[in-house]
Parts: structure tokens; sequence; C-alpha cells
């Protein structure tokens, strides 16, 4: 279970650090410009806490297990990104954007196995 969980958690936080990262450094414009159409519907403060809430999960599912200090951060961190996933899918779903829909169910699941794992392992 415990290959398992660094495997998932080392591919989520590759992905929320490389998608968070462009939120939180990429003005908006950019963002909407380059695939990102629904971060134009809100405000830029809140596309840029969005970003930092996936870098801050992408840090919480690698850095608590692998220093040893309080790891149930861990699952907690799959959780939360899970329910950033439950509002990127509401987003693509109001918006009519049903082809975006797969990329967001897989992180969804990932994030949900994850934490699933983790409160196996460090719970």
């Amino acid at each position: 279970m415990l290959i398992a969980y660094w495997i998932i958690a080392g591919l989520l936080a590759l992905a929320y650090l490389f998608a968070g990262g462009m939120k939180i450094l990429s003005p908006q414009a950019k963002l909407t410009e380059s695939g990102m159409a629904w971060a134009g519907d809100f405000p830029g403060p809140v596309v840029k806490l969005i970003g930092l809430l996936e870098v801050l999960g992408a840090i919480g599912l690698i850095v608590p297990p692998l220093v040893q200090v309080a790891p149930v951060l861990a699952p907690l961190a799959g959780v939360g990104l899970a329910l950033v996933q439950v509002g990127a899918i509401i987003t693509h779903v109001v918006r009519g954007e049903a082809k975006a829909l797969a990329p967001n169910v897989v992180l969804l699941v990932l994030a949900v196995v994850a934490a699933w794992i983790g409160f196996e392992v460090w719970a």
C-alpha cells in the first residue's frame, strides 16, 4: 500500500504543482487564452487562491510523510485536493464543458485514493 501511495501522491503532486504554479504565476488573461477559459469567470484573486491551494495540497501530499512529521496531514491534503476537483467539475458542468471533465474526474479519483491509502497508513 505504501508504494501505491507514493506513486499516486507523486503523480498528483507533479500535476498540482504544475497547474497551481501556472495559476499563481500567470496573468489571468494568459490563463484564459491558454485553455483555462473558466478563469475569466472568476476574480483574479480567486484564481490565485485556487492555485495556492493546489500547490499547498501537492506539498501536503509529499512533505509530512517524507519527513515523518504529522504524516496524517498527507491524507488530509488528498481530501482537500479532491474538494478542489469537485469544484472544478461543478464549474465545468455549469459552463457546459463536458469534454474538460475527464482530467478532473481522473484527478478526483486519484486524490480520493491517495487520501484513502494515506488514512490507512498514517491515521
